[in-house]
C-alpha cells in the first residue's frame, strides 16, 4: 500500500485501525503514537495512516497540501466542502474494503481520525453499510454543523464512538466538537465525549486512555 504507513502487530493481524490525519498532515504525523497507546505486547492490531490526496486548499490562499476535502470558509456550516468529502468516503470505503478482503472482518475495524480526518472517520463510519468495531473522531466537527450525514448506516447505529477534543483548540472551536456529540446523542448514538486541556493536538494520557478503549471495542 502506497498511500499508507502501515504498522503491523507482532503477531498475525486479526484487527485494523485506519487512522485519519489532518489537514496539512500525512499518514507519518500519527503512525508513532502506536508504541504510546500502551497495548499489550502481543497485540494483534494492524494500524494504517493513510496520507490524503494533495489539493488546493481555499483558505490556504490555494495552497496545495494534503487535504481529505477543501474548506472554503471558517463558517461551520459552510466549511466543508461535500463533494470533496464524498471523494474521499470512497477512497476510505475502499481501503476498509482492502483489509475485509484481506480476512479482517469489519467488526474489527476502527475508523480514526483527528482534526479533518475526524470528520471523515464520522461521516464515513456512520454511512458504511457494515458493522464497525468503533468510529473516533478527535477533535472535529460533522460536515454539516449539527446535522448528522444522509443515508445514515442501519449497521452502525449502535457503534461505539470516541469524540476527544481540547478545552484550548483554536482551530477547531470546543463547541463544533459538542455540536456533534450533542447531534449524535440526539440521534441515540453511544458516544464517550472528553475534553481534555489542550489545543488543537493530543496528549499522552489522552493517548493511554485512546489504547485501553481500542483494547476493549476490538477484545
Amino acid at each position: 500500500m502506497n498511500d499508507a504507513i502501515v504498522v503491523e502487530p507482532n503477531t498475525t493481524a486479526t484487527a485494523c485501525v485506519i487512522w485519519l490525519h489532518g489537514l496539512g498532515d500525512s499518514g507519518a504525523g500519527f503512525a508513532p503514537v502506536v508504541p504510546v497507546l500502551g497495548l499489550s505486547a502481543n497485540h494483534s492490531i494492524r494500524f494504517i495512516f493513510p496520507h490524503a490526496p494533495e489539493q488546493a486548499v481555499t483558505i490556504n490562499g490555494g495552497y496545495v497540501m494534503r487535504s481529505w476535502y477543501d474548506i472554503k470558509s471558517m463558517d461551520l456550516h459552510d466549511r466543508a466542502d461535500i463533494q470533496g468529502v464524498l471523494a474521499s468516503e470512497q477512497l476510505i470505503k475502499l481501503l476498509i474494503e482492502q483489509q475485509i478482503a484481506a480476512g479482517i472482518p469489519a467488526n474489527k475495524i476502527v475508523l480514526a481520525g483527528f482534526s479533518q480526518g475526524g470528520v471523515m472517520s464520522l461521516f464515513t463510519g456512520l454511512r458504511f453499510r457494515q458493522k464497525l468495531a468503533g468510529i473516533m473522531a478527535l477533535s472535529c466537527y460533522l460536515p454539516n454543523g449539527e446535522v448528522l450525514p444522509e443515508s445514515l448506516a442501519i449497521e452502525n447505529k449502535s457503534t461505539p464512538i470516541w469524540q476527544n477534543h481540547g478545552e484550548q483548540d483554536d482551530v477547531v472551536p470546543l463547541y463544533a466538537g459538542k455540536m456533534a456529540n450533542e447531534a449524535l446523542n440526539a440521534a441515540g448514538y453511544s458516544t464517550v465525549w472528553k475534553t481534555y486541556p489542550m489545543a488543537h493536538s493530543v496528549l499522552p494520557n489522552q493517548l493511554s486512555e485512546i489504547g485501553q478503549w481500542l483494547s476493549k471495542v476490538l477484545s
